[in-house]
């Protein structure tokens, strides 16, 4: 009853700029954190960015000054801002958002399904 839908991935030259989005949506009731993770083929998944409840931020060491992590709480959205790409940066990337159901008295981790980021050299 809670989606996750994460948009905005695609293929671009390093150096360049893309902007991922991703939307809750359904019974969720609050959120607690949202974050994007990355996977690249033969790699664990990573953290990349997170945001809390407070607006505190927190990056990996490899994306601090590049990317920017937002949200919009009226539309239940979060932003990865990524620029400066880079060919190390291609992997697929996952949103992720705490949250509680309307159903339910804890807080749960929720994914999507991800989106495709490819930088060429």
């Amino acid at each position: 009853q809670v989606h996750v839908v994460e948009s905005g991935g695609g293929l671009v030259q390093a150096g360049g700029s893309l902007r991922l989005s991703c939307a809750a949506s359904g019974s969720i009731f609050s959120i607690a954190a949202m974050a994007w993770y990355r996977q690249a083929p033969g790699n664990e998944r990573e953290l990349v960015a997170n945001i809390i409840s407070t607006g505190s931020t927190n990056y990996a060491d490899s994306v601090k000054g590049r990317f920017t992590i937002s949200r919009d709480d009226a539309k239940n959205t979060v932003y990865l801002q990524m620029n400066s790409l880079k060919p190390e940066d291609t992997a697929v990337y996952y949103c992720n958002v705490v949250g509680r159901s309307t159903r339910a008295q804890t807080f749960q981790p929720y994914w999507g399904q991800g989106t495709q980021v490819t930088v060429s050299s």
